[in-house]
Protein backbone atom coordinates (compact mmCIF):
# COMPACT_ATOMS: atom_id res chain seq x y z
CA UNK A 1 0.00 0.00 0.00
CA UNK A 2 1.94 3.49 -0.74
CA UNK A 3 1.69 5.95 1.85
CA UNK A 4 0.17 9.12 1.45
CA UNK A 5 3.70 11.62 1.77
CA UNK A 6 4.22 9.24 -1.81
CA UNK A 7 1.31 9.46 -3.67
CA UNK A 8 1.46 13.60 -2.83
CA UNK A 9 4.74 14.10 -3.52
CA UNK A 10 3.92 12.24 -6.88
CA UNK A 11 0.91 14.85 -7.44
CA UNK A 12 3.33 17.50 -6.32
CA UNK A 13 5.29 16.72 -9.06
CA UNK A 14 3.09 15.99 -11.59
CA UNK A 15 1.65 19.63 -10.86
CA UNK A 16 5.05 21.42 -11.07
CA UNK A 17 5.71 19.42 -14.25
CA UNK A 18 2.71 21.02 -16.18
CA UNK A 19 2.66 24.94 -17.35
CA UNK A 20 1.65 27.15 -14.52
CA UNK A 21 -1.02 29.35 -16.33
CA UNK A 22 -4.22 29.89 -14.06
CA UNK A 23 -7.86 31.18 -14.77
CA UNK A 24 -9.84 33.78 -12.73
CA UNK A 25 -12.71 31.57 -12.53
CA UNK A 26 -14.79 30.55 -9.99
CA UNK A 27 -14.71 26.79 -11.12
CA UNK A 28 -13.11 25.05 -14.08
CA UNK A 29 -15.81 25.11 -16.59
CA UNK A 30 -17.48 21.62 -17.32
CA UNK A 31 -19.58 22.90 -20.43
CA UNK A 32 -19.76 26.13 -22.12
CA UNK A 33 -16.19 27.11 -21.75
CA UNK A 34 -13.10 26.95 -23.12
CA UNK A 35 -9.06 27.37 -22.72
CA UNK A 36 -7.42 28.58 -25.80
CA UNK A 37 -3.91 29.93 -26.61
CA UNK A 38 -2.96 32.30 -28.92
CA UNK A 39 0.62 33.74 -29.66
CA UNK A 40 0.75 35.69 -26.78
CA UNK A 41 -1.68 35.16 -23.91
CA UNK A 42 -3.92 31.97 -23.05
CA UNK A 43 -7.47 32.81 -23.05
CA UNK A 44 -9.92 31.39 -20.65
CA UNK A 45 -13.63 31.73 -21.16
CA UNK A 46 -16.97 30.31 -18.92
CA UNK A 47 -20.27 30.80 -18.79
CA UNK A 48 -22.60 31.73 -15.84
CA UNK A 49 -24.67 29.98 -15.02
CA UNK A 50 -22.93 27.31 -16.89
CA UNK A 51 -26.08 25.74 -18.44
CA UNK A 52 -27.39 28.67 -19.57
CA UNK A 53 -31.12 28.53 -20.99
CA UNK A 54 -33.18 30.63 -23.77
CA UNK A 55 -33.97 34.17 -22.24
CA UNK A 56 -32.10 34.10 -19.45
CA UNK A 57 -29.43 37.07 -18.95
CA UNK A 58 -25.71 35.34 -19.28
CA UNK A 59 -22.39 36.01 -17.68
CA UNK A 60 -19.80 35.48 -20.62
CA UNK A 61 -16.82 35.66 -18.36
CA UNK A 62 -13.02 36.33 -20.02
CA UNK A 63 -9.97 35.64 -18.15
CA UNK A 64 -6.65 36.70 -20.17
CA UNK A 65 -2.99 35.78 -19.06
CA UNK A 66 0.17 35.09 -20.60
CA UNK A 67 2.00 31.95 -20.76
CA UNK A 68 3.54 32.40 -17.49
CA UNK A 69 0.47 32.68 -15.57
CA UNK A 70 0.27 36.63 -15.02
CA UNK A 71 -1.97 39.39 -15.62
CA UNK A 72 -2.30 41.26 -18.91
CA UNK A 73 -2.92 44.48 -18.74
CA UNK A 74 -4.63 47.31 -21.58
CA UNK A 75 -5.79 44.30 -23.62
CA UNK A 76 -8.29 45.26 -26.27
CA UNK A 77 -10.91 42.55 -27.49
CA UNK A 78 -13.21 42.30 -29.34
CA UNK A 79 -16.48 38.96 -28.75
CA UNK A 80 -19.10 38.00 -31.38
CA UNK A 81 -21.32 35.78 -31.51
CA UNK A 82 -23.16 33.53 -34.33
CA UNK A 83 -26.20 31.39 -34.84
CA UNK A 84 -25.74 27.86 -35.71
CA UNK A 85 -26.69 29.10 -39.01
CA UNK A 86 -23.91 31.49 -39.62
CA UNK A 87 -25.74 34.78 -38.58
CA UNK A 88 -24.25 36.84 -36.03
CA UNK A 89 -26.70 38.03 -33.70
CA UNK A 90 -24.62 40.07 -31.37
CA UNK A 91 -21.34 41.83 -30.99
CA UNK A 92 -19.57 43.77 -29.08
CA UNK A 93 -17.33 46.56 -30.14
CA UNK A 94 -13.56 46.70 -30.19
CA UNK A 95 -12.88 47.71 -26.03
CA UNK A 96 -9.70 48.45 -24.07
CA UNK A 97 -9.66 46.50 -20.74
CA UNK A 98 -7.41 47.30 -17.74
CA UNK A 99 -6.89 43.92 -17.12
CA UNK A 100 -7.69 40.72 -18.86
CA UNK A 101 -10.35 39.52 -16.31
CA UNK A 102 -13.97 41.18 -17.67
CA UNK A 103 -17.88 40.08 -17.87
CA UNK A 104 -19.83 40.29 -21.08
CA UNK A 105 -23.86 39.97 -20.77
CA UNK A 106 -26.20 38.50 -23.22
CA UNK A 107 -29.36 37.00 -23.40
CA UNK A 108 -29.55 34.30 -25.94
CA UNK A 109 -33.13 34.08 -27.42
CA UNK A 110 -33.27 30.63 -28.40
CA UNK A 111 -32.18 27.30 -27.51
CA UNK A 112 -29.31 25.79 -29.64
CA UNK A 113 -25.87 25.87 -30.66
CA UNK A 114 -23.51 29.30 -30.97
CA UNK A 115 -20.27 30.31 -31.80
CA UNK A 116 -18.19 32.98 -30.01
CA UNK A 117 -16.28 34.54 -31.93
CA UNK A 118 -13.44 36.34 -29.41
CA UNK A 119 -10.77 38.71 -31.03
CA UNK A 120 -7.62 39.58 -29.24
CA UNK A 121 -5.93 43.07 -30.73
CA UNK A 122 -2.29 42.35 -31.94
CA UNK A 123 -1.62 45.49 -33.26
CA UNK A 124 -3.92 48.97 -34.19
CA UNK A 125 -7.40 48.45 -33.95
CA UNK A 126 -10.80 50.65 -34.58
CA UNK A 127 -11.72 51.83 -31.26
CA UNK A 128 -15.49 51.21 -29.88
CA UNK A 129 -15.91 49.79 -33.76
CA UNK A 130 -17.35 46.28 -35.26
CA UNK A 131 -16.10 44.67 -37.46
CA UNK A 132 -18.32 43.37 -40.12
CA UNK A 133 -19.46 39.64 -40.10
CA UNK A 134 -17.28 37.03 -42.15
CA UNK A 135 -17.61 34.53 -43.92
CA UNK A 136 -15.25 32.11 -42.19
CA UNK A 137 -15.33 32.47 -38.31
CA UNK A 138 -11.76 32.63 -37.37
CA UNK A 139 -10.44 34.82 -40.46
CA UNK A 140 -8.34 37.97 -39.82
CA UNK A 141 -8.36 39.47 -43.40
CA UNK A 142 -7.72 42.73 -42.38
CA UNK A 143 -7.85 42.89 -38.67
CA UNK A 144 -4.76 43.42 -36.75
CA UNK A 145 -5.69 40.70 -34.38
CA UNK A 146 -6.21 36.68 -33.24
CA UNK A 147 -8.91 35.06 -33.06
CA UNK A 148 -10.96 31.90 -31.40
CA UNK A 149 -13.49 30.04 -31.40
CA UNK A 150 -15.66 28.53 -28.33
CA UNK A 151 -19.14 26.44 -29.00
CA UNK A 152 -21.66 27.20 -26.56
CA UNK A 153 -24.84 25.09 -26.20
CA UNK A 154 -27.82 26.83 -25.09
CA UNK A 155 -30.27 24.22 -23.38
CA UNK A 156 -33.53 24.06 -21.43
CA UNK A 157 -33.07 20.62 -19.40
CA UNK A 158 -29.58 19.95 -20.22
CA UNK A 159 -28.36 21.53 -17.32
CA UNK A 160 -30.73 19.18 -14.91
CA UNK A 161 -30.05 16.07 -16.98
CA UNK A 162 -26.29 16.47 -16.01
CA UNK A 163 -26.76 17.48 -12.23
CA UNK A 164 -29.51 14.61 -11.35
CA UNK A 165 -26.76 12.36 -13.43
CA UNK A 166 -24.03 13.34 -11.09
CA UNK A 167 -26.58 13.13 -8.35
CA UNK A 168 -27.19 9.60 -9.52
CA UNK A 169 -23.37 8.74 -10.21
CA UNK A 170 -22.68 9.60 -6.48
CA UNK A 171 -25.90 8.10 -4.08
CA UNK A 172 -26.35 4.69 -6.76
CA UNK A 173 -22.58 3.51 -5.70
CA UNK A 174 -23.36 4.35 -2.48
CA UNK A 175 -26.68 2.88 -2.01
CA UNK A 176 -25.05 -0.69 -3.41
CA UNK A 177 -22.15 -0.25 -1.00
CA UNK A 178 -24.70 0.32 1.72
CA UNK A 179 -26.91 -2.94 0.55
CA UNK A 180 -24.12 -5.01 0.44
CA UNK A 181 -23.05 -4.08 3.99
CA UNK A 182 -26.39 -3.90 5.68
CA UNK A 183 -26.75 -7.19 4.18
CA UNK A 184 -23.36 -8.79 5.83
CA UNK A 185 -24.59 -7.25 8.94
CA UNK A 186 -27.55 -8.96 9.10
CA UNK A 187 -26.40 -11.97 8.32
CA UNK A 188 -24.32 -11.65 11.42
CA UNK A 189 -27.20 -10.46 13.52
CA UNK A 190 -28.82 -13.36 12.37
CA UNK A 191 -26.23 -15.82 13.21
CA UNK A 192 -25.55 -14.17 16.58
CA UNK A 193 -21.97 -12.82 15.95
CA UNK A 194 -23.06 -9.02 17.08
CA UNK A 195 -22.93 -8.61 20.99
CA UNK A 196 -22.64 -4.55 20.52
CA UNK A 197 -22.63 -1.23 17.96
CA UNK A 198 -19.28 -1.99 16.94
CA UNK A 199 -20.46 -3.72 13.23
CA UNK A 200 -22.61 -0.71 12.71
CA UNK A 201 -19.31 2.01 13.38
CA UNK A 202 -17.32 0.22 11.05
CA UNK A 203 -19.80 -0.19 8.18
CA UNK A 204 -20.44 3.77 9.28
CA UNK A 205 -16.28 4.35 8.86
CA UNK A 206 -16.54 2.26 5.62
CA UNK A 207 -19.13 4.31 3.70
CA UNK A 208 -17.69 8.18 5.06
CA UNK A 209 -14.53 7.21 4.07
CA UNK A 210 -15.45 5.96 0.63
CA UNK A 211 -18.13 9.17 0.65
CA UNK A 212 -16.13 11.56 1.76
CA UNK A 213 -13.82 10.20 -1.13
CA UNK A 214 -16.50 10.87 -3.85
CA UNK A 215 -17.20 14.54 -2.20
CA UNK A 216 -13.58 15.47 -3.07
CA UNK A 217 -13.88 14.12 -6.80
CA UNK A 218 -16.88 16.52 -7.03
CA UNK A 219 -15.27 19.91 -5.64
CA UNK A 220 -11.98 19.31 -7.48
CA UNK A 221 -13.11 21.51 -10.46
CA UNK A 222 -13.98 24.65 -8.15
CA UNK A 223 -10.43 24.86 -7.71
CA UNK A 224 -9.21 23.71 -10.87
CA UNK A 225 -9.43 26.96 -11.91
CA UNK A 226 -7.05 28.57 -9.43
CA UNK A 227 -3.95 25.85 -9.24
CA UNK A 228 -3.30 23.15 -10.56
CA UNK A 229 -2.38 21.30 -7.51
CA UNK A 230 -5.16 22.04 -6.32
CA UNK A 231 -7.41 19.57 -8.33
CA UNK A 232 -4.86 16.84 -8.31
CA UNK A 233 -4.76 17.06 -4.67
CA UNK A 234 -8.12 16.77 -4.09
CA UNK A 235 -8.31 13.79 -6.72
CA UNK A 236 -5.73 12.05 -4.80
CA UNK A 237 -7.24 12.80 -1.25
CA UNK A 238 -10.46 11.23 -2.73
CA UNK A 239 -8.56 8.67 -4.22
CA UNK A 240 -7.10 7.36 -1.58
CA UNK A 241 -10.11 7.49 0.53
CA UNK A 242 -11.87 5.38 -1.47
CA UNK A 243 -9.34 2.92 -1.70
CA UNK A 244 -8.98 3.03 2.12
CA UNK A 245 -13.16 2.47 2.72
CA UNK A 246 -12.85 -0.24 -0.17
CA UNK A 247 -9.71 -2.17 1.48
CA UNK A 248 -11.43 -2.32 5.12
CA UNK A 249 -14.48 -3.77 3.18
CA UNK A 250 -12.31 -6.30 1.55
CA UNK A 251 -10.55 -7.30 4.78
CA UNK A 252 -13.76 -7.23 6.65
CA UNK A 253 -15.80 -9.83 4.32
CA UNK A 254 -12.62 -11.87 4.13
CA UNK A 255 -12.66 -12.04 8.36
CA UNK A 256 -15.67 -13.59 7.20
CA UNK A 257 -14.06 -16.39 6.19
CA UNK A 258 -11.98 -17.54 8.32
CA UNK A 259 -8.81 -14.78 8.41
CA UNK A 260 -7.40 -15.83 11.96
CA UNK A 261 -8.23 -13.10 14.62
CA UNK A 262 -3.93 -11.69 15.01
CA UNK A 263 -3.54 -11.85 11.48
CA UNK A 264 -6.88 -9.37 11.29
CA UNK A 265 -6.06 -7.11 13.64
CA UNK A 266 -2.68 -6.44 12.81
CA UNK A 267 -3.54 -5.53 9.48
CA UNK A 268 -6.86 -3.25 10.36
CA UNK A 269 -4.51 -1.58 12.66
CA UNK A 270 -1.86 -0.89 9.22
CA UNK A 271 -4.91 0.44 7.65
CA UNK A 272 -6.85 2.33 9.92
CA UNK A 273 -3.38 4.37 10.81
CA UNK A 274 -2.91 4.84 7.19
CA UNK A 275 -6.91 6.15 6.94
CA UNK A 276 -6.67 8.36 10.40
CA UNK A 277 -3.06 10.25 9.73
CA UNK A 278 -4.42 10.69 5.89
CA UNK A 279 -7.73 11.88 7.03
CA UNK A 280 -6.13 13.90 10.36
CA UNK A 281 -4.18 15.79 7.29
CA UNK A 282 -6.91 17.07 5.50
CA UNK A 283 -8.99 18.26 7.97
CA UNK A 284 -6.14 20.33 9.63
CA UNK A 285 -5.53 21.42 5.83
CA UNK A 286 -8.93 22.63 5.55
CA UNK A 287 -8.89 24.41 8.80
CA UNK A 288 -5.87 26.23 7.94
CA UNK A 289 -7.16 27.18 4.64
CA UNK A 290 -10.49 28.75 5.71
CA UNK A 291 -8.61 30.62 8.20
CA UNK A 292 -5.44 31.65 6.44
CA UNK A 293 -4.32 31.69 2.82
CA UNK A 294 -3.56 28.19 1.65
CA UNK A 295 -0.27 27.14 -0.04
CA UNK A 296 0.58 28.58 -3.67
CA UNK A 297 -3.00 30.43 -2.98
CA UNK A 298 -2.75 33.06 -6.45
CA UNK A 299 -5.13 35.24 -4.44
CA UNK A 300 -3.48 35.31 -1.40
CA UNK A 301 -6.87 34.92 0.27
CA UNK A 302 -8.42 32.16 2.48
CA UNK A 303 -10.83 29.63 1.42
CA UNK A 304 -14.99 30.56 1.07
CA UNK A 305 -16.33 28.44 3.80
CA UNK A 306 -18.51 26.20 1.22
CA UNK A 307 -21.60 23.57 1.99
CA UNK A 308 -19.56 21.25 0.09
CA UNK A 309 -16.85 21.58 2.46
CA UNK A 310 -18.43 21.73 5.50
CA UNK A 311 -20.29 18.23 4.48
CA UNK A 312 -16.65 16.57 3.52
CA UNK A 313 -14.96 17.79 6.85
CA UNK A 314 -17.94 16.80 9.41
CA UNK A 315 -17.84 12.90 7.56
CA UNK A 316 -13.81 12.88 8.09
CA UNK A 317 -13.96 14.25 11.62
CA UNK A 318 -16.32 11.48 12.38
CA UNK A 319 -14.32 9.01 10.60
CA UNK A 320 -11.32 10.29 12.53
CA UNK A 321 -13.42 8.99 15.57
CA UNK A 322 -14.86 6.34 14.31
CA UNK A 323 -11.21 5.18 13.29
CA UNK A 324 -9.88 5.77 16.41
CA UNK A 325 -12.95 3.56 18.35
CA UNK A 326 -12.27 0.66 16.09
CA UNK A 327 -9.08 0.30 16.94
CA UNK A 328 -9.52 0.32 20.62
CA UNK A 329 -11.90 -1.44 20.66
CA UNK A 330 -10.02 -4.40 18.31
CA UNK A 331 -7.47 -4.46 20.63
CA UNK A 332 -9.32 -5.03 23.28
CA UNK A 333 -11.02 -7.99 21.57
CA UNK A 334 -7.87 -9.00 20.92
CA UNK A 335 -7.04 -9.39 24.31
CA UNK A 336 -10.13 -10.80 25.59
CA UNK A 337 -9.63 -13.69 23.35
CA UNK A 338 -5.80 -14.04 24.06
CA UNK A 339 -6.63 -14.31 28.00
CA UNK A 340 -9.33 -17.07 27.18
Amino acid sequence: MAPWPFLLAVAALLAFSAPQVFAHLDHLPHYNGMQRGVEDYIIHQALEPEYAGPGQLTAIIFSIQDYDGNDVRDVETMAEIYSSTGERVKAFPWTKHDVGDFTLYYTFPQAGNYHLIFSVANGPVNSNSIDSPRGTLLSTLGCNCERVVSNLNISVSFGDIFTYTVLGAIFVPLGGLGSVLWLSYRKKRNIGQLRDTSEIIKYAVMLSAVGGGIVHFAVFSEHASLRLEYPIFLITAGGMQVSYGMLYIMLTLKSETGLEKSQYYRKTVALNLFGMAGTAILVGLYTYSVILPPPLSPTNQPEAVSIAGILAKSVEVFLVGGIIYLMRYEKKKLQAQVTQ
